[in-house]
């Protein structure tokens, strides 16, 4: 079981992605990424391994591609 450092909170989860809070509730609604719940208090936390995956999917996805040039 992951120890309770491996989790980040909304707000850290967002910083460390690079996104706003609501983005991040957004991904979690429409499973985009795994949400779980703080047993103690119901608020949503996110292993740290997970948001590492999501990213790595990011960068492998991200295609560059030669800008036309506009006429």
């Amino acid at each position: 079981m992951p120890k309770v450092d491996e989790y980040l909170t909304v707000k850290e989860a967002a910083e460390y992605l690079g996104i706003s809070p609501n983005t991040l509730r957004n991904w979690g609604r429409d499973g985009k990424i795994l949400e779980r719940r703080n047993p103690m208090n119901g608020y949503r936390i996110y292993e740290k391994s997970d948001l590492d995956r999501l990213l790595e999917t990011i960068e492998q996805s991200t295609v560059h591609t030669p800008r036309r040039r506009p006429r």
